[in-house]
C-alpha cells in the first residue's frame, strides 16, 4: 500500500459492502491474461500504456483516453501492446443499473481518470465511496465506435497471404500477384478472403492496416509516418480511412487525456 493509500501494481481494493472493486495490474509489452470470464462487470483502463482486449472474434486497442467495459460472463482475453497498468473496475451485477450486453469504449474523461483513483485508496469511509462509485456510473457512456477487424481466413493459401500482410501491411500487391506467389487465380483468393474473413480482400487489408497502426498512434508516432509504414500515399487519405473504419479521426480517439475532459 502507498503512503497515500492507493493500491500498488498487482493490488485489489475489495472494501466490505462496495459496489466497485478496484484491480491493479503491470503489463509487460505483449504480456496476456488469457481467455477468462468475470462474474461481475468489468471496465478495463490503461492508466498508462495500450490495452488490447479480445472478445467475440473482435480487438479492441485502448490507449488511456477509451476504457472498454466488459458485460459479465463474456469470454475475453486482455493483454498490452507496450508496458501498461491495467485498472479495472469491477461492478457487482446486482448492484449496477447498467445492462450493455456487449462491450462497449468508454471514453475516459479527466473526471472518470480522478475518480478511479479515488476509488483506489482503501482508507475511504462507506459513505464518500459510496458517493464516488455513484458519480462513475453517472460518468459511462458509449461512443460510437467500430471496432477494427482483421481476421486470419481458413484457406492455407489466403491465410500465407494475410500473415505476410501482417508482416508487412504497406505491401501493396495485387490479388494477382500474390496468386503467382502461393498458386492460387486471384479469383480463388478472392473467394477465400470473402468465404473466410466475412469481407471482400480490398476492406480486409483496409482493416488489417488500420489494426497496425493504432499502437503506433497511441505510442505517439505522428499520423505522417504511420500513415507510411502501413501502407498509405498520405496522410490525409489515412485519416479518411481512419474516419471511415473506426468512426472518427485519430486525433480523436487517441486525444490527450486533458483534452477529453
Amino acid at each position: 500500500m502507498s503512503r497515500e493509500g492507493q493500491i500498488e501494481e498487482g493490488q485489489i481494493v475489495a472494501p466490505a459492502g462496495s459496489a466497485v472493486v478496484v484491480g491493479s495490474f503491470p503489463l509487460d509489452g505483449d504480456e496476456w491474461f488469457g481467455v477468462h470470464e468475470h462474474g461481475a462487470h468489468q471496465l478495463a483502463w490503461a492508466q498508462r500504456g495500450v490495452l488490447a482486449v479480445r472478445a467475440a472474434d473482435r480487438t479492441w486497442v485502448l490507449p488511456s483516453t477509451v476504457a472498454l467495459w466488459i458485460p459479465a460472463g463474456v469470454a475475453h482475453a486482455t493483454g498490452a501492446t507496450s508496458a501498461a497498468l491495467l485498472r479495472s473496475l469491477y461492478f457487482w451485477p446486482e448492484r449496477c443499473p447498467l445492462t450493455w450486453a456487449e462491450p462497449q469504449v468508454v471514453p475516459v474523461s479527466g473526471l472518470l481518470r480522478e475518480l478511479i483513483g479515488h476509488l483506489a485508496q482503501d482508507g475511504l469511509d462507506a459513505a464518500a465511496r459510496r458517493r464516488a462509485e455513484d458519480v462513475v456510473l453517472d460518468q459511462l457512456h458509449p461512443v460510437s465506435v467500430t471496432t477494427v477487424r482483421a481476421p486470419l481466413p481458413a484457406d492455407p493459401r489466403a491465410r500465407r497471404v494475410a500473415l505476410a500482410l501482417r508482416a508487412d501491411p504497406a505491401d501493396d500487391r495485387s490479388l494477382a500477384q500474390w496468386g503467382a506467389l502461393v498458386g492460387a487465380s486471384a479469383r480463388t483468393l478472392a473467394r477465400a478472403f470473402a468465404t473466410g474473413t466475412g469481407m471482400p480482400f480490398g476492406q480486409w487489408r483496409t482493416q488489417l492496416r488500420l489494426e497496425a497502426a493504432m499502437p503506433m498512434l497511441a505510442a505517439g508516432a505522428t499520423v505522417s509516418a504511420v500513415a507510411r509504414r502501413v501502407g498509405y500515399g498520405s496522410p490525409s487519405a489515412f485519416v479518411a480511412a481512419f474516419r471511415r473504419g473506426v468512426g472518427v479521426p485519430p486525433g480523436t480517439y487517441f486525444a490527450r487525456p486533458d483534452a477529453r475532459t
